[in-house]
């Protein structure tokens, strides 16, 4: 099994990460067969940078190299006193999977939510990406939920 790179860190994501990023952005968008809008992107890349918004992002990075990326919202629940963080995307790139680079992004967010005191950290992937649940299945647990969706109008 490989391992992971000595250098690999992560961190939040910096402005000079932005085109690594935005390639990984466009895969992920990809692999789940979603277009975003250029306005829904760059919205979304300003949201990491803005201290009002509980949007967040992080990378791993190998020296200069982007191998990953995480990113993670805070919101309230009515299910506990203290904010929820959802990890809401995850992305590793294809040539280095397998080296427990998705594993530090996910150890990651657990801090930042443990950090910031979060009732529960919680995400969801699609029933196909058997890949990444081998990974999930090992870092968590499933609590048999099942997701429903209503559009509400313009998504991207």
């Amino acid at each position: 099994m490989p391992t992971t790179p000595p250098s690999l860190t992560v961190r939040p994501v910096e402005a000079q990460d932005k085109p690594q990023w935005r390639a990984y952005w466009a895969q992920y968008q990809a692999f789940y067969k979603v277009t975003l809008s250029e306005e829904t992107t760059e919205k979304t890349w300003a949201r990491f940078f803005d201290p009002a918004e509980p949007v967040h992002c992080a990378v791993a990075a190998d020296g200069e190299r982007i191998l990953g990326f995480v990113t993670l919202v805070y919101h309230r629940s009515t299910w506990g006193q203290n904010d929820s963080c959802y990890l809401e995307d995850l992305y590793v790139c294809p040539s280095t999977r397998g080296q427990q680079i998705g594993k530090r992004l996910i150890a990651y967010v657990q801090q930042q939510a443990r950090e910031k005191q979060c009732d529960r950290l919680y995400w969801h992937t699609q029933e196909s990406n058997h890949q990444a649940q081998r990974l999930y299945d090992w870092v968590a647990e499933k609590p048999g939920v099942i997701e429903y969706r209503m559009p509400l109008g313009a998504t991207a």
